[in-house]
């Protein structure tokens, strides 16, 4: 076996995806750590913060509307709501037109947790980005039309 193994960039900072992976975990590390004292993972309060911008427009969510917002696995959905719904932080009932979905709506416990997440993340996330400072809009803007392209892909 040959320890010649090709790679298109010369080192690993050259790499988008290498950064990015990086990126990703040191500001994963850096919410788990903001959302721990709330009894929150990152991926419950993805799903609380997508439930409650589309509970903004319908009072009809359901788990399916909650994966599509998240960019998320419709199973994986299914057990962390089972799991927020344990914690008393959303509740499901029957859908009132489709027989095989559920509402789902925050509690006025997940509405007040929601909150203190929501300002613990967007303050831990002013920090971490700080030094892109006015390039901010530009940098969600890029990533935003990432998402939005390889979104399609899916």
């Amino acid at each position: 076996m040959s320890n010649k193994i090709e790679f298109y960039f010369k080192k690993p900072e050259d790499s988008p995806g290498y950064l990015l992976g990086q990126l990703t975990m040191l500001w994963q590390r850096k919410l788990k750590r903001v959302l721990d004292p709330l009894d929150l993972t990152h991926t419950q309060f993805a799903l609380l913060c997508a439930l409650a911008w589309l509970s903004r427009e319908s009072d009809k969510v359901t788990q399916v509307d909650v994966a599509n917002q998240s960019n998320t696995d419709k199973m994986m959905v299914s057990k962390v709501l089972r799991t927020l719904e344990d914690k008393n932080f959303i509740t499901r009932h029957e859908h009132p037109t489709d027989t095989r979905a559920k509402t789902i709506m925050l509690t006025p416990d997940g509405e007040k947790v929601l909150q203190k997440a929501i300002i613990c993340v967007e303050t831990a996330d002013l920090y971490f980005f700080k030094e892109l400072g006015t390039d901010l809009t530009s940098f969600n803007s890029k990533m935003a039309a990432l998402i939005k392209q390889h979104t399609k892909e899916v």
